[in-house]
């Protein structure tokens, strides 16, 4: 009646999740390996003892700024508090989850004769609490993992075409528009900051996506790379398929408060060198008869920005500004990611195939990632908008587990 009792406190804890199937064995050399399949690994569920360590320290941390808070109110300090706060809860279930384990576990393989009776009922509940306690391990990760420092920010998406000649061109706007539709799905506010057609119209010269939208940047940050498509082009007489890229860089817009000025006063005197021109291209009454295109180059580091969209000089130059910010903040985050060794450079350094991240094959309706080397067999799903989150949190779950791959060496 004891153990009995004493099972029933341990049982409490464990929402249901699953059903057993049949009867399993504890192998008490391995105490949380149970012989039968399923999907849930002998260390899916477990923390390793470096990121235990760092989360408790963080507890210790929020502990500390609590009582510190106590003793006079400090906005910066709440703030840290509250960011930690979802991490001190989710570390306290993960221990009463795992010691409840080690209790069922116990159960499970004891000879007691009184026991001996639950011992399927503590495999069941074992398996459930294993299936919960993934889950609080995955959470516990992601708030150790420290947040990209632009991810809440708008953003600016480049396209530009790569090796495919015409069809490149055409690749690159069939992206552009995927990613428009993707801003109409989830109602995010987008316009064109930049846009050149080839002369038919049906192909991208180069194009500049800019996203109203807090935290698009965090979103679609995974998206700069060259991207590759796989399909029989409408030119095509012998039905052979071509293989085309298109580059895409995906750029965080730099908060102003709201002043799109403050973009150029951010720069010193001299640093920025201002050429103006006529516009060039298709594009209605205005080109090549008025001085409204702009271009700006950074000299410290030759970046140029060109711009033309608009018929006012003003508003070309306000938006060429926003994206060379934009270049520059990217471009020093990269550097020091890369000093450090905490991240991979995600923009594109050329638009050759062996530099491709994605693959959009027609025939055979497949998309493919090949960082995270998730398939999906939706391809025009995926270029309407409608399913590209499914390709984005398999992306974002890889990018996840890379960083915490690097906090356990750390």
């Amino acid at each position: 009646m004891l153990a009995r009792c004493r099972y029933t406190i341990f049982a409490r804890f464990i929402p249901p999740v699953i059903a057993i199937r049949g009867r399993a064995n504890i192998q008490l050399i391995r105490p949380y390996s149970i012989d039968r399949n399923e999907e849930v690994g002998e260390t899916d569920f477990i923390l390793s003892e470096i990121l235990l360590d760092k989360a408790r320290d963080l507890r210790d941390e929020c502990s500390k700024l609590s009582t510190e808070l106590e003793q006079g109110y400090d906005n910066e300090k709440a703030l840290r508090v509250s960011k930690l706060a979802q991490l001190v809860k989710n570390l306290t279930e993960y221990e009463e989850a795992k010691q409840t384990l080690d209790e069922l576990v116990e159960l499970a393989a004891s000879e007691d004769p009184e026991e001996k009776e639950l011992h399927d009922e503590a495999v069941e509940d074992a398996h459930k609490l294993r299936e919960q306690m993934v889950g609080i391990k995955q959470s516990i990760e992601m708030n150790l993992v420290a947040p990209h420092p632009f991810a809440d920010h708008s953003c600016f998406i480049e396209l530009r075409p790569g090796i495919g000649g015409s069809e490149a061109a055409i690749f690159a706007k069939d992206l552009l528009e995927m990613y428009q539709k993707y801003c109409v799905t989830h109602k995010w506010r987008f316009s064109m900051a930049e846009q050149t057609l080839t002369e038919s119209g049906d192909g991208l010269v180069s194009g500049i996506l800019m996203i109203d939208e807090s935290g698009s940047y965090g979103r679609l940050r995974f998206e700069g790379g060259v991207h590759r498509v796989q399909r029989i082009p409408d030119t095509e007489t012998k039905g052979r398929v071509h293989t085309s890229t298109a580059a895409v860089i995906v750029l965080p817009n730099i908060d102003t408060n709201g002043d799109i000025n403050a973009a150029e006063r951010s720069f010193a005197p001299g640093e920025v060198r201002v050429d103006i021109m006529r516009s060039r291209g298709a594009g209605g009454q205005h080109v090549n008869t008025t001085d409204s295109a702009v271009r700006l180059t950074h000299l410290p580091t030759g970046i140029v920005v060109a711009m033309q969209d608009s018929r006012s000089q003003h508003q070309n130059r306000e938006k060429a500004y926003l994206i060379l910010r934009a270049r520059l903040a990217e471009r020093e985050l990269t550097a020091k990611m890369e000093k450090d060794r905490q991240a991979r450079t995600s923009q594109v350094t050329t638009t050759d195939r062996s530099d491709k991240i994605r693959t959009y094959n027609y025939p055979q309706n497949r998309i493919t990632d090949h960082r995270c080397a998730f398939t999906m067999y939706d391809l025009q799903g995926c270029l309407s908008g409608e399913s590209l989150d499914v390709m984005l949190d398999s992306v974002e779950k890889w990018a996840q587990d890379e960083e915490v791959k690097k906090l356990n060496l750390t």
